[in-house]
């Protein structure tokens, strides 16, 4: 710790200190006696250490399975109404999209945050603690869910209650996954300082709040990410460089938050960072236990990025080129981020690397590809919603069409038929009534299908035959093309002039 009047010339001063317990020096004292000597042995401390390769496998990993898993919902959400049998109880979390206005809100409630949390961090550290308490407690139920539905027990309900949340009736397993989530944030509030494996808790709660928020934050253009990428690259930047000379002491307000203020009375840190102890054996580790960080908008920035590589890969079928180089990327500017950590012996701001990596790769592969317009705008989804709502049908009333066309026809339909005929008007001709009854044959088709007339008359065998291969044709019809009740409406009416 610098001296209180000397922080200016604290670089400059180096006089080595060792600091020796009061008990350690009593049993020196009766082992040795008073006359004893000392010498100071200080091993050279590595330049990387282990912890990186778990730091780098733990981000790499939130940001390609969340981003996988984001796109994969979000396209399954909007193009494929899957019939839920569960009630309420299966519903998937809503996601938001994120608007320019949304943006620059974001960025200034940040800096606000920040800047607050450094003039008073003693107070604020505990709203944050309790914040990332209920967030993580959220976020480990909403990525536990999917599996604990799979289990065949605890399917039952909780009886009917006026209570706020369980008048819904919720399972029992699933009311049980919520009391186990609660259960481990709570856990680690309490024995969050505990040095020896509380850090373990706080990575597993922070992975679970990168993933939910992954799933629930959705970027909707190209445009949209650039912008929150480039607008927390400069805020990144100018908080951990800029801001040295703008403090009294010289420190980086980001650098002084994220690990503490040194003269901070709580001694509290927050939890919004994964954190992973040095693993290597330094006599240091003794004395005080020092952890690498890596913060949450390291993970989650770059990864709403790759979500949308993910979503318009699957709209585009591009065999997730996007989503693949996308995650290269982000693993690439970690691993800048470590190199230049090594050679400046100072915090880095991960995003300065992030950024230009994840960005500059996603753009090249669009441009690449010749896909840079729709990639910018979005728009590949709009053109997938247009091919799924109306080339397909489009299609597939052609292939009907066609292989009707193709089919051996009756020899005759219309004339073998012993139905009554319309009552004919003496003032027209017969030979036009005759050109109009050929021209409209859904009229002949309309009456063949009558009940009145089955009860009257059977029809003969070329009659029955056809129609058993009509009813064939229409059960056989797939079933996507009759969830939406309209367009079912419209494509029955059709086959039934067709035929």
């Amino acid at each position: 710790v610098p001296p209180g009047g000397n922080r200016s010339q604290y670089e400059e001063i180096d006089i080595p200190v060792a600091l020796l317990s009061y008990s350690d020096m009593l049993d020196i004292v009766k082992s040795f006696g008073r006359s004893v000597k000392g010498a100071m042995y200080a091993p050279n401390e590595p330049v990387l250490d282990y912890n990186m390769v778990i730091i780098f496998v733990m981000a790499v990993g939130t940001v390609a399975i969340g981003g996988y898993w984001a796109g994969s919902r979000d396209v399954k959400k909007r193009y494929m109404k899957h019939k839920r049998d569960d009630g309420a109880e299966k519903h998937e979390d809503e996601t938001v999209d994120v608007t320019p206005i949304m943006i620059c809100v974001f960025v200034v409630m940040c800096c606000s945050m920040l800047v607050l949390l450094y003039f008073f961090y003693d107070h604020l550290v505990y709203v944050i603690i309790g914040i990332f308490c209920l967030a993580a407690s959220i976020g480990l139920y909403s990525c536990l869910s999917p599996f604990v539905r799979r289990f065949p027990w605890g399917k039952c309900r909780i009886p009917d209650n006026n209570l706020p949340y369980f008048h819904k009736r919720p399972q029992v397993r699933m009311l049980l996954l919520a009391v186990f989530c609660i259960s481990v944030s709570v856990v680690w509030g309490v024995f969050r300082n505990e040095d020896q494996w509380a850090w373990v808790l706080q990575d597993a709660l922070g992975i679970a709040f990168c993933l939910y928020m992954l799933k629930t934050i959705r970027l909707p253009t190209f445009k949209g990410c650039t912008l929150l990428l480039l607008v927390l690259f400069v805020y990144d930047v100018f908080f951990v460089f800029i801001t040295p000379f703008l403090t009294k002491t010289g420190e980086s307000i980001m650098v002084e938050v994220a690990a503490g203020p040194s003269d901070s009375a709580t001694h509290e840190k927050l939890p919004m960072v994964l954190k992973v102890p040095r693993l290597n054996s330094s006599p240091l580790a003794l004395c005080d236990r020092p952890f690498s960080l890596l913060g949450f908008g390291d993970i989650l920035v770059p990864g709403l990025l790759v979500a949308y590589c993910h979503r318009f890969d699957i709209q585009v079928q591009s065999s997730r080129v996007y989503f693949v180089a996308c995650t290269i990327a982000y693993g690439i500017g970690l691993l800048v981020t470590f190199v230049a950590l090594a050679l400046m012996q100072m915090g880095q701001p991960a995003l300065l690397y992030l950024v230009p990596c994840t960005l500059i790769t996603s753009f090249s592969v669009a441009l690449w590809r010749k896909e840079l317009a729709m990639f910018w705008t979005g728009s590949g989804f709009a053109l997938v919603l247009l091919f799924t709502a109306v080339i397909i049908p489009a299609f597939h009333r052609s292939a009907i069409f066609h292989l009707q066309k193709d089919l051996p026809q009756p020899p005759l339909v219309i004339a073998s038929v012993n139905c009554p005929q319309l009552p004919k008007d003496s003032n027209v001709p017969a030979s036009q009534q005759e050109t109009e009854e050929m021209a409209n044959p859904t009229l002949h088709v309309k009456e063949l299908h009558s009940p009145t007339l089955a009860a009257e008359e059977p029809a003969d065998s070329d009659t029955k035959t056809e129609q058993s291969e009509v009813s064939i044709a229409q059960s056989e019809e797939p079933a996507g093309h009759n969830k939406d009740d309209l367009e079912s409406k419209s494509l029955n009416l059709e086959q039934k002039q067709l035929e």
